[in-house]
């Protein structure tokens, strides 16, 4: 059966630091067996079809080894298929249609956030901003950016995040992954 998935590399390309360029991570993927790779921006996102019989944790660890062994870093990264990409933009509890891109966030995470992460914050103290649990994401709207909001230093506090791999993406950039990976 094939699957087309999006890779999504965490911290790379940031201010000249880690640099993995985007042709070198389209052969890097190739040369893993993936077909149909495409990159979007230079901050980390892929696209890919295979016909592995594979699971997202497979395909991660496959990634996350090949980059250390090419590049002499290790990178963190998610694997998720488009119908779970498709879910995230489907199941946005806020209005995305109404926003900038820049004003909603998706923070996918290696596993579960349940709520008792997050059961310390006072949700009204952050106000207009908000954020809000789905599978294994969290929706963080920031009116003002996410560069200059509070919300987002404190829920994603290494300490809240621990025993997690974390990655966030504009709602731009959820919307290309959507339709790059065919979930539109």
């Amino acid at each position: 059966m094939t699957t087309t998935y999006a890779a999504l590399l965490r911290g790379i390309n940031v201010s000249g630091h880690r640099k993995v360029p985007m042709a070198e991570l389209r052969a890097l993927l190739e040369g893993l067996g993936h077909r149909d790779v495409r990159t979007h921006l230079q901050s980390g996102n892929a696209v890919f079809t295979t016909d592995a019989p594979a699971t997202e944790e497979v395909l991660t660890a496959a990634l996350e080894e090949a980059i250390e062994a090419r590049f002499g870093f290790r990178v963190d990264c998610l694997v998720r298929d488009g119908a779970y990409l498709a879910a995230v933009a489907e199941n946005c509890p806020f209005d995305a249609a109404g926003l900038e891109g820049k004003q909603l966030h998706a923070v996918y995470a290696s596993g579960p956030l349940g709520p008792e992460r997050f059961a310390a914050l006072d949700p009204e103290a952050f106000r207009p901003e908000a954020f809000a649990l789905g599978d294994r994401v969290l929706y963080l709207y920031t009116p003002g950016g996410l560069g200059t909001s509070r919300l987002a230093d404190a829920v994603l506090r290494p300490a809240l995040l621990k025993g997690l791999v974390t990655t966030a993406r504009n709602w731009n950039t959820v919307r290309k992954l959507v339709e790059m990976t065919g979930g539109v």
